[in-house]
């Protein structure tokens, strides 16, 4: 019986909702998450007056008042200095319609899990940026290998942190990443049930659904390849119905997710 592996790399301890939408330097669609009453709402919600938020914002309280009155248009910019200062839900940070995959490090990536709050790697110290949860979940899906402990961390990601929205549907059948995703949703699924958070297991249940739908017929693997025939063979055997169903490769189990549900 093959071993599962689970760590593979060094990680060093210490209908989606478009409300507004700008173009970066780069030319990229971005979709702005905030409004002009959220905006003044986390402010509120701080304490602070329009003058203390202003300072922290780096901008001018007459400019801070225009935005807040929707007299001005929120820029990505603004949306992620607010999404730290305020300490605001990365949900609230934008997303770009032109987003693109890039190969990245499971350092990288375990350092998002933290700023996501994610309980396995809340110890870690992050000099990651803050990103929108459903960018991150593609990015990592999108890796040919990951270490265990990301790949496990990936259902928490689905359940707790990610929009199950038209977004993440669109880019991940624009990336063949279908697949993983709804294996990753399915063992979101799972774990919820297991906890009987039946409104959180309906709502996977939908977008796995959704998945469905364009499910790949070409087989692939999660969360690393095999490394020989022998695995291979080992892993077609034993791995589990929603493995089969999703034509993946892989030997992981809702169990193997503590934080999921």
């Amino acid at each position: 019986m093959a071993p599962r592996a689970r760590f593979f790399g060094a990680i060093t301890q210490p209908g989606s909702k478009v409300r507004s939408i700008l173009t970066n330097d780069n030319n990229h669609v971005i979709n702005v998450h905030m409004k002009a009453h959220e905006f003044r709402s986390a402010r509120l919600a701080k304490g602070w007056t329009q003058r203390q938020a202003a300072a922290r914002l780096g901008i001018t309280q007459a400019y801070l008042n225009y935005l807040e009155h929707g007299k001005r248009r929120l820029t990505p910019h603004l949306v992620r200095r607010a999404a730290s200062v305020y300490g605001l839900s990365p949900t609230s940070l934008p997303v770009t319609n032109e987003f693109a995959l890039f190969e990245t490090s499971d350092q990288h990536l375990a350092e998002g899990l933290s700023t996501l709050d994610y309980p396995g790697f809340r110890y870690l110290r992050s000099h990651t940026p803050k990103k929108h949860p459903n960018e991150f979940l593609l990015t990592a899906l999108g890796q040919k290998s990951l270490d265990a402990r990301v790949a496990e961390a990936l259902p928490w990601v689905a359940a707790n942190s990610a929009e199950l929205n038209s977004w993440l549907l669109e880019n991940a059948r624009k990336f063949n990443l279908q697949n993983r995703l709804g294996f990753v949703v399915s063992l979101a699924r799972h774990a919820a049930d297991r906890l009987n958070a039946s409104s959180k297991t309906d709502e996977l249940k939908q977008f796995e659904g959704l998945l469905d739908d364009s499910r790949l017929a070409k087989e692939d693997y999660f969360f690393r390849p095999p490394r020989t025939e022998r695995e291979t063979q080992w892993l077609r055997t034993n791995r589990t119905n929603d493995a089969v169903h999703w034509n993946l490769l892989s030997d992981m189990k809702p169990e193997h997710v503590p934080y999921a549900g």
